[in-house]
């Protein structure tokens, strides 16, 4: 299936160093449109990294990322429409602590795109609906639990009306019980056919929603199948000993 879908984020051997420390060896793969690829592996293996040059959080050092076949460079202009088109949500949520849930929504939009405010509030409160957050529009982020402190951060991604998602560890720093539903608001994503990266611990999401596992390894893909394969035939010691721990 995913053969059919067209590519949209390509990286073509790209390399990243920290001082002497290489996180990311000759990295190249494909992300298509309308798939959901989760990314896991040991922390420090490189994923993160992966997630935050394709944004140039983090500009590469060498190799290339083209998004919509434009490559990602530090013009601008360029950027900016990139990151416009490229959603990202992190670990920590990342919110104003000053401004309302809905005014951290509209933000961008009313900013970048010059939305007039009564059609970023409309908007907001539609993408809020969404996440099951629409009754906290007037509230602080400091009045909100973890949980839903996240899903408003994936509600103001949207707001940018993104063509692909990114999620680095977006439950790490969540409490237990409010892991699920922020992975609900996800799966619903995903069954609406967002494109997603996501770099996740969570082997039943990756499970249940991906279209293809990769696995991570001292800054190399070592491995790229769909899920039940990945899980079912593990295609090295390496992978069978992490998903012994994940599921231990």
């Amino acid at each position: 299936m995913s053969g059919e879908r067209t590519p949209y984020i390509v990286v073509e051997q790209v390399c990243k160093s920290f001082g002497t420390h290489q996180v990311l060896r000759d990295v190249s793969t494909v992300f298509r449109t309308g798939e959901v690829t989760v990314i896991i592996g040991a922390s420090g293996s490189g994923k993160s990294t992966l997630l935050r040059a394709i944004n140039r959080l983090e500009p590469h050092d060498s190799g290339r990322i083209t998004i919509g076949g434009v490559e990602v460079t530090d013009d601008i202009a360029t950027l900016q429409r990139q990151r416009s088109e490229v959603g990202m949500v992190f670990q920590q949520f990342n919110l104003f602590g000053h401004l309302t849930v809905l005014d951290n929504v509209t933000l961008a939009p009313r900013r970048i795109h010059r939305t007039p405010r009564a059609q970023a509030n409309d908007a907001a409160m539609a993408l809020l609906t969404r996440v099951g957050m629409q009754a906290h529009a007037h509230k602080y982020p400091w009045q909100l639990s973890g949980g839903q402190q996240q899903r408003v951060a994936i509600a103001r991604a949207l707001a940018m009306a993104p063509k692909v998602m990114l999620f680095d560890e977006p439950t790490s720093a969540l409490d237990p019980e409010m892991v699920q539903e922020v992975l609900d608001v996800m799966r619903e994503l995903a069954r609406g056919g967002m494109t997603m990266i996501v770099v996740t611990h969570e082997m039943g999401f990756a499970r249940e929603v991906a279209d293809r596992v990769m696995f991570f390894d001292q800054g190399c893909i070592s491995h790229d199948a769909p899920p039940q394969e990945f899980f079912q035939q593990p295609a090295n010691d390496r992978i069978r000993a992490f998903l012994g721990r994940m599921s231990a």
